[in-house]
Protein backbone atom coordinates (compact mmCIF):
# COMPACT_ATOMS: atom_id res chain seq x y z
CA UNK A 1 0.00 0.00 0.00
CA UNK A 2 1.50 3.29 -0.96
CA UNK A 3 2.50 5.77 2.35
CA UNK A 4 3.09 8.96 2.87
CA UNK A 5 5.93 10.70 3.79
CA UNK A 6 4.69 10.32 7.48
CA UNK A 7 4.97 6.85 6.70
CA UNK A 8 0.92 6.93 7.40
CA UNK A 9 -0.69 4.89 4.57
CA UNK A 10 -2.33 7.02 1.84
CA UNK A 11 -6.04 5.88 2.46
CA UNK A 12 -5.67 6.16 5.92
CA UNK A 13 -4.44 9.71 5.74
CA UNK A 14 -7.15 10.89 3.60
CA UNK A 15 -10.19 9.39 5.86
CA UNK A 16 -7.89 11.37 8.98
CA UNK A 17 -8.29 14.47 7.13
CA UNK A 18 -11.69 13.68 5.61
CA UNK A 19 -13.03 12.98 10.01
CA UNK A 20 -11.43 16.38 11.31
CA UNK A 21 -14.22 18.71 8.81
CA UNK A 22 -16.78 16.44 10.11
CA UNK A 23 -16.04 16.47 13.90
CA UNK A 24 -15.55 20.29 13.72
CA UNK A 25 -19.40 20.71 11.76
CA UNK A 26 -20.79 18.43 14.69
CA UNK A 27 -19.08 20.49 17.75
CA UNK A 28 -20.29 23.99 15.94
CA UNK A 29 -23.92 22.23 15.32
CA UNK A 30 -23.94 21.93 19.17
CA UNK A 31 -22.84 25.07 20.03
CA UNK A 32 -25.75 26.58 17.86
CA UNK A 33 -28.14 24.15 20.25
CA UNK A 34 -27.00 25.18 23.28
CA UNK A 35 -26.79 28.81 22.37
CA UNK A 36 -30.83 28.51 20.94
CA UNK A 37 -31.40 26.54 24.36
CA UNK A 38 -30.10 29.79 26.43
CA UNK A 39 -31.65 31.90 24.67
CA UNK A 40 -34.95 30.39 24.91
CA UNK A 41 -34.71 30.17 28.57
CA UNK A 42 -33.64 33.81 28.55
CA UNK A 43 -36.24 34.94 26.77
CA UNK A 44 -38.56 32.34 29.29
CA UNK A 45 -37.24 33.72 32.08
CA UNK A 46 -37.29 37.66 31.36
CA UNK A 47 -41.19 37.15 29.94
CA UNK A 48 -41.64 35.44 33.71
CA UNK A 49 -40.05 38.48 35.35
CA UNK A 50 -42.08 40.68 32.84
CA UNK A 51 -45.67 39.00 33.67
CA UNK A 52 -44.76 38.60 37.47
CA UNK A 53 -43.83 42.38 37.18
CA UNK A 54 -46.80 43.30 35.58
CA UNK A 55 -49.16 41.00 37.87
CA UNK A 56 -47.64 42.39 41.30
CA UNK A 57 -48.03 46.28 40.15
CA UNK A 58 -51.59 45.40 39.08
CA UNK A 59 -52.42 43.65 42.02
CA UNK A 60 -50.54 46.49 44.11
CA UNK A 61 -52.70 49.26 42.05
CA UNK A 62 -55.62 47.78 42.61
CA UNK A 63 -55.48 47.64 46.46
CA UNK A 64 -54.74 51.24 46.19
CA UNK A 65 -57.51 52.43 43.86
CA UNK A 66 -59.70 54.38 45.69
CA UNK A 67 -62.07 55.08 42.69
CA UNK A 68 -63.82 52.59 39.81
CA UNK A 69 -62.55 54.18 37.00
CA UNK A 70 -58.86 54.16 38.83
CA UNK A 71 -59.63 50.14 38.80
CA UNK A 72 -60.63 49.95 35.16
CA UNK A 73 -57.34 51.82 34.65
CA UNK A 74 -54.64 49.63 36.14
CA UNK A 75 -56.81 46.49 34.94
CA UNK A 76 -56.30 47.54 31.01
CA UNK A 77 -52.68 48.51 31.47
CA UNK A 78 -52.50 44.98 32.79
CA UNK A 79 -54.51 43.25 30.33
CA UNK A 80 -52.84 44.69 27.52
CA UNK A 81 -49.24 44.11 28.83
CA UNK A 82 -49.76 40.51 30.02
CA UNK A 83 -51.44 39.59 26.82
CA UNK A 84 -49.45 41.26 24.27
CA UNK A 85 -52.63 43.43 22.66
CA UNK A 86 -52.87 47.21 22.35
CA UNK A 87 -56.79 47.03 22.26
CA UNK A 88 -58.91 46.22 25.17
CA UNK A 89 -61.68 46.59 27.01
CA UNK A 90 -64.40 45.97 29.77
CA UNK A 91 -68.04 45.72 29.72
CA UNK A 92 -70.67 45.41 32.63
CA UNK A 93 -74.34 44.60 33.05
CA UNK A 94 -76.24 47.33 34.22
CA UNK A 95 -79.31 47.79 35.68
CA UNK A 96 -81.99 46.24 33.12
CA UNK A 97 -78.95 43.32 32.54
CA UNK A 98 -77.46 44.44 29.27
CA UNK A 99 -73.84 44.35 29.02
CA UNK A 100 -72.03 47.65 28.51
CA UNK A 101 -68.48 49.20 27.71
CA UNK A 102 -67.30 50.99 31.00
CA UNK A 103 -63.56 51.22 30.02
CA UNK A 104 -61.93 50.57 26.74
CA UNK A 105 -58.84 50.57 24.66
CA UNK A 106 -58.11 51.33 20.77
CA UNK A 107 -61.34 50.89 19.97
CA UNK A 108 -63.77 53.42 17.77
CA UNK A 109 -66.43 55.17 18.63
CA UNK A 110 -68.80 53.55 16.04
CA UNK A 111 -67.45 50.09 16.76
CA UNK A 112 -68.41 50.48 20.45
CA UNK A 113 -72.17 51.99 19.20
CA UNK A 114 -72.52 48.26 16.76
CA UNK A 115 -71.81 46.12 19.23
CA UNK A 116 -73.24 47.75 22.73
CA UNK A 117 -75.25 45.24 24.34
CA UNK A 118 -73.66 41.76 22.59
CA UNK A 119 -72.61 39.01 25.15
CA UNK A 120 -72.74 35.65 25.00
CA UNK A 121 -73.78 35.30 28.52
CA UNK A 122 -75.99 36.52 31.02
CA UNK A 123 -75.73 37.65 34.26
CA UNK A 124 -77.00 34.76 36.33
CA UNK A 125 -74.50 32.39 34.11
CA UNK A 126 -71.90 32.64 36.46
CA UNK A 127 -70.21 29.70 35.62
CA UNK A 128 -69.17 31.22 32.12
CA UNK A 129 -66.50 29.73 30.01
CA UNK A 130 -63.82 32.15 28.22
CA UNK A 131 -64.00 32.00 24.62
CA UNK A 132 -61.19 32.55 22.26
CA UNK A 133 -61.31 33.38 18.60
CA UNK A 134 -58.71 32.73 16.72
CA UNK A 135 -59.89 33.91 13.34
CA UNK A 136 -62.77 36.08 13.46
CA UNK A 137 -63.52 35.10 10.14
CA UNK A 138 -63.86 31.93 10.58
CA UNK A 139 -66.13 32.15 13.87
CA UNK A 140 -69.96 31.35 14.03
CA UNK A 141 -70.40 34.59 14.96
CA UNK A 142 -73.73 36.36 12.69
CA UNK A 143 -72.11 37.30 9.36
CA UNK A 144 -73.37 41.09 10.36
CA UNK A 145 -71.09 41.20 13.41
CA UNK A 146 -68.05 39.82 12.26
CA UNK A 147 -68.28 42.40 9.14
CA UNK A 148 -68.31 45.09 11.96
CA UNK A 149 -65.59 43.12 14.06
CA UNK A 150 -63.23 42.73 10.70
CA UNK A 151 -64.29 46.19 9.67
CA UNK A 152 -62.64 47.47 12.95
CA UNK A 153 -59.11 45.55 12.20
CA UNK A 154 -59.80 43.24 14.88
CA UNK A 155 -59.10 39.35 13.16
CA UNK A 156 -58.87 37.63 16.48
CA UNK A 157 -60.06 38.12 19.80
CA UNK A 158 -61.07 37.02 23.69
CA UNK A 159 -64.15 37.14 25.89
CA UNK A 160 -63.11 36.86 29.94
CA UNK A 161 -65.86 36.43 32.35
CA UNK A 162 -66.03 38.63 35.55
CA UNK A 163 -67.56 36.25 37.98
CA UNK A 164 -68.13 37.67 41.40
CA UNK A 165 -69.46 35.83 44.67
CA UNK A 166 -73.22 35.50 43.99
CA UNK A 167 -73.19 36.22 39.74
CA UNK A 168 -71.27 37.27 36.54
CA UNK A 169 -70.21 41.13 36.92
CA UNK A 170 -68.96 41.68 33.08
CA UNK A 171 -66.32 41.15 31.11
CA UNK A 172 -62.94 41.96 29.61
CA UNK A 173 -62.10 41.81 25.93
CA UNK A 174 -58.62 41.62 24.14
CA UNK A 175 -58.55 42.43 20.11
CA UNK A 176 -55.34 41.70 18.07
CA UNK A 177 -54.81 42.59 14.50
CA UNK A 178 -53.94 39.65 12.77
CA UNK A 179 -55.16 36.01 13.44
CA UNK A 180 -53.55 34.43 16.44
CA UNK A 181 -53.54 31.07 18.18
CA UNK A 182 -54.03 31.45 21.84
CA UNK A 183 -51.90 29.42 23.77
CA UNK A 184 -52.61 27.90 27.25
CA UNK A 185 -50.22 30.10 29.15
CA UNK A 186 -52.04 32.77 27.71
CA UNK A 187 -55.46 31.42 28.76
CA UNK A 188 -54.11 31.02 32.10
CA UNK A 189 -53.17 34.78 32.15
CA UNK A 190 -56.35 35.95 31.09
CA UNK A 191 -58.29 33.75 33.58
CA UNK A 192 -55.73 35.14 36.70
CA UNK A 193 -56.35 38.70 35.45
CA UNK A 194 -59.87 38.24 35.30
CA UNK A 195 -59.91 36.84 38.75
CA UNK A 196 -58.27 39.95 40.25
CA UNK A 197 -59.96 42.57 38.49
CA UNK A 198 -63.45 40.50 39.37
CA UNK A 199 -62.71 40.60 42.87
CA UNK A 200 -61.21 44.26 43.04
CA UNK A 201 -64.73 45.37 41.52
CA UNK A 202 -66.67 43.34 44.20
CA UNK A 203 -64.48 44.93 47.07
CA UNK A 204 -65.26 48.13 45.93
CA UNK A 205 -69.19 47.80 45.45
CA UNK A 206 -68.98 45.92 48.62
CA UNK A 207 -67.09 49.04 50.32
CA UNK A 208 -69.36 51.56 48.85
CA UNK A 209 -72.52 49.75 50.06
CA UNK A 210 -70.56 49.39 53.72
CA UNK A 211 -69.61 53.26 53.35
CA UNK A 212 -73.64 53.99 52.68
CA UNK A 213 -74.74 51.80 55.33
CA UNK A 214 -72.16 53.10 57.90
CA UNK A 215 -73.55 56.62 56.99
CA UNK A 216 -76.76 55.81 57.68
CA UNK A 217 -76.06 53.98 61.17
CA UNK A 218 -74.00 56.85 61.69
CA UNK A 219 -76.79 59.51 60.84
CA UNK A 220 -79.99 57.69 62.45
CA UNK A 221 -82.11 59.25 65.36
CA UNK A 222 -82.73 55.56 65.97
CA UNK A 223 -80.55 53.52 68.60
CA UNK A 224 -78.90 50.48 66.58
CA UNK A 225 -76.71 48.50 68.90
CA UNK A 226 -75.12 44.85 67.55
CA UNK A 227 -74.69 42.18 70.09
CA UNK A 228 -72.96 38.45 70.06
CA UNK A 229 -74.83 35.49 70.72
CA UNK A 230 -73.50 36.10 74.59
CA UNK A 231 -75.56 39.44 74.35
CA UNK A 232 -72.25 41.30 74.90
CA UNK A 233 -72.58 44.58 72.56
CA UNK A 234 -70.01 44.86 70.13
CA UNK A 235 -71.48 48.23 68.29
CA UNK A 236 -73.33 51.21 69.47
CA UNK A 237 -74.20 53.99 67.43
CA UNK A 238 -74.80 57.79 68.12
CA UNK A 239 -78.19 57.25 68.22
CA UNK A 240 -77.41 54.94 70.99
CA UNK A 241 -75.36 57.66 72.54
CA UNK A 242 -78.52 60.31 72.79
CA UNK A 243 -81.30 57.31 73.90
CA UNK A 244 -79.38 55.88 76.24
CA UNK A 245 -76.64 58.30 77.20
CA UNK A 246 -73.93 55.65 77.82
CA UNK A 247 -70.83 56.48 75.03
CA UNK A 248 -69.60 53.89 72.66
CA UNK A 249 -66.38 53.43 74.56
CA UNK A 250 -68.64 53.07 77.77
CA UNK A 251 -71.01 50.11 76.55
CA UNK A 252 -68.24 48.19 73.57
CA UNK A 253 -68.13 44.50 75.64
CA UNK A 254 -70.77 45.06 78.27
CA UNK A 255 -73.88 43.17 78.82
CA UNK A 256 -77.19 44.71 76.65
CA UNK A 257 -78.66 43.43 80.25
CA UNK A 258 -77.54 46.47 81.46
CA UNK A 259 -80.10 48.67 79.40
CA UNK A 260 -83.11 46.17 81.01
CA UNK A 261 -84.48 47.37 83.84
CA UNK A 262 -84.97 44.39 86.62
CA UNK A 263 -89.20 43.49 85.56
CA UNK A 264 -87.96 42.58 82.19
CA UNK A 265 -85.17 40.63 82.53
CA UNK A 266 -87.06 37.63 81.33
CA UNK A 267 -87.06 39.03 77.76
CA UNK A 268 -83.38 39.08 76.88
CA UNK A 269 -83.03 35.03 76.63
CA UNK A 270 -86.24 34.49 74.89
CA UNK A 271 -85.08 37.24 72.46
CA UNK A 272 -81.46 35.68 71.85
CA UNK A 273 -83.59 31.94 71.98
CA UNK A 274 -85.59 33.75 68.56
CA UNK A 275 -82.37 35.36 67.46
CA UNK A 276 -81.06 31.78 67.00
CA UNK A 277 -83.89 30.37 65.25
CA UNK A 278 -82.84 32.56 62.56
CA UNK A 279 -86.62 34.63 63.87
CA UNK A 280 -86.89 38.45 63.35
CA UNK A 281 -88.40 40.36 66.05
CA UNK A 282 -90.84 42.95 64.34
CA UNK A 283 -91.56 46.60 66.35
CA UNK A 284 -91.64 44.63 69.69
CA UNK A 285 -92.67 47.74 72.44
CA UNK A 286 -90.90 47.45 75.76
CA UNK A 287 -89.40 49.82 78.44
CA UNK A 288 -85.25 50.06 78.67
CA UNK A 289 -83.11 52.21 81.37
CA UNK A 290 -80.97 54.94 80.32
CA UNK A 291 -77.86 55.47 82.17
CA UNK A 292 -79.29 58.02 84.61
CA UNK A 293 -81.59 55.33 85.80
CA UNK A 294 -84.87 56.67 84.15
CA UNK A 295 -86.98 54.36 82.09
CA UNK A 296 -87.51 54.89 78.75
CA UNK A 297 -90.67 53.07 76.43
CA UNK A 298 -89.00 51.95 73.09
CA UNK A 299 -90.17 50.05 69.79
CA UNK A 300 -87.66 47.57 69.57
CA UNK A 301 -86.84 45.61 65.98
CA UNK A 302 -84.55 42.82 66.23
CA UNK A 303 -82.77 40.77 63.35
CA UNK A 304 -80.07 38.08 63.62
CA UNK A 305 -76.43 39.26 62.12
CA UNK A 306 -74.63 36.50 59.70
CA UNK A 307 -70.99 35.62 58.63
CA UNK A 308 -70.16 34.82 55.18
CA UNK A 309 -71.09 31.51 55.71
CA UNK A 310 -74.66 32.67 56.81
CA UNK A 311 -74.25 31.39 59.98
CA UNK A 312 -75.90 33.71 63.13
CA UNK A 313 -73.16 35.19 64.98
CA UNK A 314 -75.25 38.04 66.80
CA UNK A 315 -78.16 40.53 66.40
CA UNK A 316 -78.83 43.83 65.58
CA UNK A 317 -81.71 46.22 67.48
CA UNK A 318 -82.92 49.12 66.47
CA UNK A 319 -84.83 51.10 69.28
CA UNK A 320 -87.12 54.11 68.71
CA UNK A 321 -88.01 56.38 71.41
CA UNK A 322 -91.86 56.17 71.70
CA UNK A 323 -92.14 58.61 74.91
CA UNK A 324 -93.50 60.84 72.71
CA UNK A 325 -95.96 59.21 71.18
CA UNK A 326 -97.37 57.13 73.93
CA UNK A 327 -97.97 60.40 75.74
CA UNK A 328 -99.71 61.78 72.44
CA UNK A 329 -101.86 58.65 72.74
CA UNK A 330 -102.30 59.33 76.39
CA UNK A 331 -103.46 62.85 75.61
CA UNK A 332 -105.35 61.85 73.04
CA UNK A 333 -107.38 58.98 74.94
CA UNK A 334 -108.22 61.82 77.88
CA UNK A 335 -109.45 63.95 75.62
CA UNK A 336 -111.75 61.26 74.19
CA UNK A 337 -112.93 60.45 77.83
CA UNK A 338 -113.15 64.37 78.05
CA UNK A 339 -115.59 65.02 75.30
CA UNK A 340 -117.59 61.92 76.33
CA UNK A 341 -117.71 63.23 79.43
CA UNK A 342 -119.03 66.51 78.73
CA UNK A 343 -121.08 65.55 76.00
CA UNK A 344 -122.97 63.54 78.73
CA UNK A 345 -122.69 66.33 81.34
CA UNK A 346 -124.50 68.48 78.76
CA UNK A 347 -127.02 65.92 78.32
CA UNK A 348 -127.86 65.69 82.16
CA UNK A 349 -127.36 69.69 82.90
CA UNK A 350 -130.31 69.85 79.67
CA UNK A 351 -132.54 67.91 81.46
CA UNK A 352 -131.89 69.04 84.99
CA UNK A 353 -132.07 72.78 83.48
CA UNK A 354 -135.51 71.38 81.86
CA UNK A 355 -136.84 69.86 85.20
CA UNK A 356 -136.09 72.76 87.82
CA UNK A 357 -137.77 75.20 85.56
CA UNK A 358 -140.93 73.41 85.17
CA UNK A 359 -141.56 73.30 88.86
CA UNK A 360 -141.92 77.29 88.42
CA UNK A 361 -143.07 78.10 85.31
CA UNK A 362 -146.62 78.61 84.63
CA UNK A 363 -146.98 78.11 81.26
CA UNK A 364 -145.16 76.34 78.32
CA UNK A 365 -144.07 79.84 76.53
CA UNK A 366 -143.09 80.57 80.24
CA UNK A 367 -141.19 76.99 80.42
CA UNK A 368 -139.38 77.34 76.52
CA UNK A 369 -138.53 81.32 77.02
CA UNK A 370 -136.65 80.45 80.70
CA UNK A 371 -135.09 76.86 79.14
CA UNK A 372 -134.04 78.84 76.33
CA UNK A 373 -132.23 81.32 78.47
CA UNK A 374 -130.86 79.39 80.60
CA UNK A 375 -128.99 77.09 77.72
CA UNK A 376 -127.67 80.31 76.37
CA UNK A 377 -126.06 80.91 79.32
CA UNK A 378 -124.86 77.39 79.78
CA UNK A 379 -123.66 77.93 76.51
CA UNK A 380 -121.75 80.93 77.10
CA UNK A 381 -120.03 79.65 80.14
CA UNK A 382 -119.16 76.52 78.41
CA UNK A 383 -117.07 78.75 76.03
CA UNK A 384 -114.86 79.96 78.79
CA UNK A 385 -113.23 76.75 78.89
CA UNK A 386 -112.06 76.90 75.94
CA UNK A 387 -108.15 77.11 75.48
CA UNK A 388 -107.05 80.42 74.98
CA UNK A 389 -104.76 79.22 72.14
CA UNK A 390 -107.73 78.35 70.10
CA UNK A 391 -108.99 81.09 70.21
CA UNK A 392 -108.90 84.15 67.40
CA UNK A 393 -107.71 86.64 69.19
CA UNK A 394 -106.17 86.99 72.47
CA UNK A 395 -108.60 86.63 75.26
CA UNK A 396 -109.57 89.85 77.25
CA UNK A 397 -108.38 90.50 80.57
CA UNK A 398 -110.69 88.45 83.69
CA UNK A 399 -110.65 87.77 87.61
CA UNK A 400 -111.67 85.35 89.39
CA UNK A 401 -115.12 86.53 90.52
CA UNK A 402 -116.79 87.35 87.27
CA UNK A 403 -115.29 83.68 85.78
CA UNK A 404 -117.40 82.11 88.93
CA UNK A 405 -120.35 83.95 88.34
CA UNK A 406 -120.58 83.25 84.75
CA UNK A 407 -119.97 80.07 85.05
CA UNK A 408 -122.53 79.29 87.56
CA UNK A 409 -125.21 81.81 85.99
CA UNK A 410 -126.88 78.73 84.21
CA UNK A 411 -128.27 77.47 87.96
CA UNK A 412 -129.96 80.91 88.72
CA UNK A 413 -133.52 80.22 89.81
CA UNK A 414 -135.42 82.62 87.92
CA UNK A 415 -133.69 86.41 89.22
CA UNK A 416 -132.42 84.45 92.10
CA UNK A 417 -128.66 83.90 92.31
CA UNK A 418 -127.86 80.07 93.89
CA UNK A 419 -124.16 81.18 94.42
CA UNK A 420 -122.86 83.49 97.28
CA UNK A 421 -118.93 84.70 96.18
CA UNK A 422 -117.02 86.30 98.81
CA UNK A 423 -113.55 87.21 99.78
CA UNK A 424 -110.25 88.33 97.66
CA UNK A 425 -110.74 88.78 93.75
CA UNK A 426 -107.58 88.23 91.71
CA UNK A 427 -106.81 88.73 87.83
CA UNK A 428 -106.64 85.11 85.91
CA UNK A 429 -103.73 84.55 83.09
CA UNK A 430 -104.76 83.59 80.13
CA UNK A 431 -102.68 80.46 80.81
CA UNK A 432 -104.81 79.22 83.37
CA UNK A 433 -108.35 80.37 82.56
CA UNK A 434 -109.05 76.76 81.16
CA UNK A 435 -107.79 75.16 84.02
CA UNK A 436 -110.04 77.00 86.30
CA UNK A 437 -112.84 76.85 84.46
CA UNK A 438 -112.79 72.82 83.51
CA UNK A 439 -112.49 72.57 87.71
CA UNK A 440 -114.92 75.23 88.41
CA UNK A 441 -117.41 74.04 85.15
CA UNK A 442 -116.44 70.18 86.75
CA UNK A 443 -118.15 71.09 90.81
CA UNK A 444 -120.82 73.08 89.28
CA UNK A 445 -121.64 70.00 87.06
CA UNK A 446 -121.85 67.57 89.87
CA UNK A 447 -124.02 70.16 91.87
CA UNK A 448 -126.63 70.33 89.54
CA UNK A 449 -126.69 66.46 89.32
CA UNK A 450 -125.88 65.52 93.10
CA UNK A 451 -125.61 68.09 95.13
CA UNK A 452 -127.31 71.57 96.04
CA UNK A 453 -128.12 72.62 92.21
CA UNK A 454 -130.24 69.43 91.87
CA UNK A 455 -132.94 71.41 94.38
CA UNK A 456 -134.43 74.57 93.95
CA UNK A 457 -133.59 75.69 97.15
CA UNK A 458 -129.80 74.72 96.73
CA UNK A 459 -127.13 76.89 97.37
CA UNK A 460 -123.14 77.31 96.88
CA UNK A 461 -120.38 79.46 98.78
CA UNK A 462 -117.41 80.41 97.08
CA UNK A 463 -114.85 81.78 99.67
CA UNK A 464 -111.48 83.12 97.80
CA UNK A 465 -108.72 83.83 100.11
CA UNK A 466 -105.21 84.34 100.31
CA UNK A 467 -102.67 81.81 102.39
CA UNK A 468 -98.90 82.60 102.45
CA UNK A 469 -97.48 81.47 99.10
CA UNK A 470 -101.02 80.26 98.13
CA UNK A 471 -104.47 80.77 97.02
CA UNK A 472 -107.14 78.96 97.90
CA UNK A 473 -110.86 78.78 96.66
CA UNK A 474 -112.75 76.93 99.09
CA UNK A 475 -116.76 75.38 97.30
CA UNK A 476 -119.36 74.29 100.15
CA UNK A 477 -123.01 73.19 99.01
CA UNK A 478 -125.64 73.80 101.28
CA UNK A 479 -129.06 73.01 101.18
CA UNK A 480 -129.43 70.01 98.97
CA UNK A 481 -129.65 65.86 99.53
CA UNK A 482 -127.64 64.73 101.59
CA UNK A 483 -124.50 64.67 100.22
CA UNK A 484 -122.62 61.22 99.77
CA UNK A 485 -119.35 59.25 98.60
CA UNK A 486 -119.15 57.82 94.97
CA UNK A 487 -117.96 54.34 95.29
CA UNK A 488 -116.12 54.16 92.31
CA UNK A 489 -113.25 57.47 90.60
CA UNK A 490 -114.97 58.08 87.58
CA UNK A 491 -113.28 60.04 84.50
CA UNK A 492 -114.74 63.18 86.11
CA UNK A 493 -112.81 62.46 89.44
CA UNK A 494 -109.62 61.69 87.32
CA UNK A 495 -110.17 64.95 84.75
CA UNK A 496 -110.31 66.77 88.30
CA UNK A 497 -107.08 65.34 89.99
CA UNK A 498 -105.17 65.65 86.41
CA UNK A 499 -106.29 69.55 85.94
CA UNK A 500 -105.59 70.62 89.76
CA UNK A 501 -102.56 69.17 89.81
CA UNK A 502 -101.41 71.30 87.07
CA UNK A 503 -102.45 74.44 89.45
CA UNK A 504 -101.60 73.14 93.08
CA UNK A 505 -104.14 70.59 94.70
CA UNK A 506 -107.63 69.45 95.40
CA UNK A 507 -109.38 67.82 98.26
CA UNK A 508 -112.56 66.71 98.62
CA UNK A 509 -115.28 66.31 102.25
CA UNK A 510 -118.43 65.19 102.67
CA UNK A 511 -119.53 67.56 105.17
CA UNK A 512 -122.88 67.07 106.40
CA UNK A 513 -124.76 69.89 105.23
CA UNK A 514 -122.99 69.49 101.76
CA UNK A 515 -120.08 68.62 100.29
CA UNK A 516 -116.99 71.14 100.74
CA UNK A 517 -114.21 70.71 98.13
CA UNK A 518 -110.93 73.24 98.52
CA UNK A 519 -108.65 73.95 95.66
CA UNK A 520 -105.57 75.26 96.23
CA UNK A 521 -103.26 77.32 93.90
CA UNK A 522 -99.99 78.04 93.88
CA UNK A 523 -99.25 81.79 94.10
CA UNK A 524 -96.16 81.49 91.40
CA UNK A 525 -98.71 79.75 88.91
CA UNK A 526 -100.77 83.03 88.93
CA UNK A 527 -97.75 84.92 88.33
CA UNK A 528 -96.67 83.30 85.33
Amino acid sequence: MPRSPEGIPRCARSRLFMRVPMEQSTDRQVTVTVRSRTTDAANDLARQVREQTTLFRFTDRLFRARTVVEIYECALDAICETLMCSRASILRFDDGGTMRFVAWRGLSDGYRAAVDGHSPWKRHDREADPIFLSDVALSKEPRQLIETIIGEGIHALAFIPLAGADELAGKFMVYYDTPRVFTDHERDLALLVARQLGFALERHAGDASARRLTALVESSDDAIIAKDLNGLITDWNPGAERLFGYRREEMLGQPVMLLIPEDRRGEEPTILERIRAGERIEHYETIRRRKDGTPVAISLTVSPIKDARGEIVGASKIARDISERQRAQEQQQLLLHEMNHRVKNVFALTSGIVNLTARSATTPAELASTVSERLATLSRAHALTMSSIAAESEPAATTLHPLIAAILAPYRAGERSRCEVRGADIPIPSTLVTSISLLLHEFATNAAKYGSLSTMDGMVEITCSKRLSEFVIVWRERGGPSPRSAGGEGFGSRLVKATASQLGRVSRVWDPLGVVIELVIERDRLEA
